[in-house]
């Protein structure tokens, strides 16, 4: 038996790699990549929605737009190309038999959903927080035996969450102080 020395054995390998990675002539081979795809997908990219780390995603779909397959985005500044448990898992988040496609409502006091549609929700949403706004709404307060103009509501609140990028908050923090909102939060502070 001839001892195989290790010079040797690294030029038997790079040898047997090269062998295999030359094209061959067989008709399996040739099948195979002529063979179109059983279905086709599409490539996004995004930002997971789960913390204000901002990873970037490149999400795979299906033709009925079903995620397939959530990757880190390589060329992104933040991750780089890795991935948190939580990003992963967002095929689970868009897939899930749990997720609700449509407005649920129920009624105060009822034991009853109704299905509902966002047109309505909207203008639902808008009319309860011009009520309770035009409810709650504060002119003036007397500090030291004087009026001072305060112009807020009481009534309302905002709380921010992680998934909200800075243009978000921007927006949000404006919108809520045009309504005249003090309570300002974010989840983090919390």
């Amino acid at each position: 038996m001839t001892k195989l020395s290790r010079r040797h054995f690294l030029v038997l390998c790079a040898a047997t790699n090269a062998g295999l990675l030359l094209p061959t002539g067989s008709a399996a081979a040739k099948a195979l990549a002529d063979s179109p795809l059983h279905k086709k997908v599409g490539e996004s990219h995004t930002i997971c929605p789960y913390c204000s780390c901002g990873c970037g995603l490149v999400i795979a779909t299906d033709e009925n737009g079903h995620i397939t397959n959530a990757e880190g985005d390589p060329d992104h500044i933040t991750n780089r190309g890795a991935l948190d448990p939580k990003s992963v898992a967002v095929p689970q988040l868009s897939n899930s038999p749990l997720r609700l496609h449509k407005v649920m409502y129920r009624a105060a006091g009822s034991a009853e959903w109704e299905e509902k549609t966002w047109e309505w929700a909207a203008a639902e949403i808008a009319q309860r927080i011009k009520k309770v706004r035009d409810d709650t709404f504060v002119t003036t307060v007397k500090v030291d035996s004087k009026d001072v103009t305060v112009n807020r509501t009481e009534g309302l609140a905002w709380l921010g969450g992680a998934a909200n990028n800075s243009e978000d908050c921007y927006l949000a923090s404006k919108l809520m102080r045009s309504l005249g909102v003090v309570y300002l939060e974010h989840q983090a502070r919390i």
